[in-house]
């Protein structure tokens, strides 16, 4: 009855709590915190309760002599660690939220957004890790038995913790490049990348990968210590506009000046290109041919790589229709 009486008495507590914190709430809400304060009590209204519930019966619950009453109030105590666990993961992801929410819709706009973006989703998933580790070792360091075990191999048996190690060292070693990646300023989430010849724009920044959205709609997965050993190219680090080029073989006779204002036509009727700039240059020579080179600039990746494509097919067919002669020719000269 005194058990019975203590768990009625929990429950009316958790809903009473429920209840005021709800009518406080919304009184608050009203003001400039509504922000936080309802996401906050939506997502963490059953977690709170359920903690309150289970410490008011640890509490009222007094340790008895019988080995039943142990077993129960031991029981209690782990499920009042898993649910604290739950209530601060629960208040980790609304605090995601809320400031995903604070932030502005396009990360097109500002470097600041997608830096904070970037540096947000991995921050929170690490702290979810960390309190999920706490509780687990908090849960186990309640077993006496396993508590003593556990302590006899990690002094007596260095090899165990060794294989441990060497097995969690990758892991490890992405999740903190996952941090170093997120906070190292060299990329952000929606940022136009070139990793091993293929560009493609970062969806996602996790602790121990990084999603790459390529051009033709395949995903790369690379791990977080990729970016951190290796070089890679950022189009996009300080804004979203691209210089695209193209490189093309003439021969030596070709015109640079006909070529010049065809690649002006060309590029000032393409709706891709962003009136920024253009130019079309020589930029080496062989015995053979010329290479000429054409830089055009466009508001992001995905629109500087189809102007290339554009400007290539037309200064190619009009090299094919309207001068021949200019494509690049293999000379030879006879000798009697």
């Amino acid at each position: 009855m005194r058990t019975a009486l203590i768990v009625l008495a929990a429950l009316a507590a958790a809903v009473v709590v429920d209840l005021v914190s709800g009518v406080l709430v919304r009184r608050v809400a009203r003001g400039r915190y509504s922000w936080l304060l309802e996401p906050l009590r939506h997502a963490c209204r059953r977690p709170a309760a359920a903690v309150l519930l289970v410490a008011t019966l640890f509490y009222a619950l007094p340790p008895g002599p019988d080995a039943w009453q142990r077993y129960l109030r031991h029981a209690i105590l782990l499920v009042l660690i898993a649910v604290c666990a739950w209530l601060v993961i629960k208040a980790l992801h609304v605090a995601e939220a809320v400031a995903f929410s604070r932030l502005p819709s396009d990360p097109v706009t500002s470097r600041r957004v997608r830096r904070a973006r970037t540096q947000i989703r991995p921050v929170r998933r690490l702290t979810v890790a960390v309190v999920t580790i706490l509780a687990v070792g908090l849960i186990l360091i309640t077993f006496r038995p396993v508590r003593l075990f556990g302590v006899s191999i990690l002094t007596s048996a260095g090899v165990v913790g060794a294989v441990i190690g060497l097995s969690a060292r990758t892991a490890l070693g992405n999740a903190f490049a996952g941090i170093q990646v997120a906070f190292a300023d060299g990329m952000h989430v929606g940022d136009v990348l070139v990793v091993d010849g293929e560009w493609g724009r970062v969806e996602e920044v996790k602790l121990t990968n990084v999603v790459i959205r390529l051009w033709d709609e395949r995903v790369l997965i690379l791990p977080t210590t990729y970016f951190t050993e290796r070089p890679f190219q950022n189009w996009t680090r300080n804004e979203f506009r691209v210089v695209g080029k193209i490189q093309l073989h003439v021969d030596h006779t070709a015109d640079l000046d006909d070529l010049r204002r065809e690649a002006r036509r060309l590029v000032e009727s393409s709706p891709l290109w962003d009136r920024d700039q253009w130019v079309l240059q020589m930029v080496d020579a062989t015995p053979q041919t010329v290479v000429i080179q054409v830089q055009a600039s466009a508001a992001d990746g995905a629109s500087a790589w189809d102007l290339r494509c554009d400007l290539r097919e037309g200064l190619v067919c009009y090299l094919r229709d309207q001068h021949p002669q200019w494509l690049p020719r293999t000379r030879s000269q006879y000798q009697p």
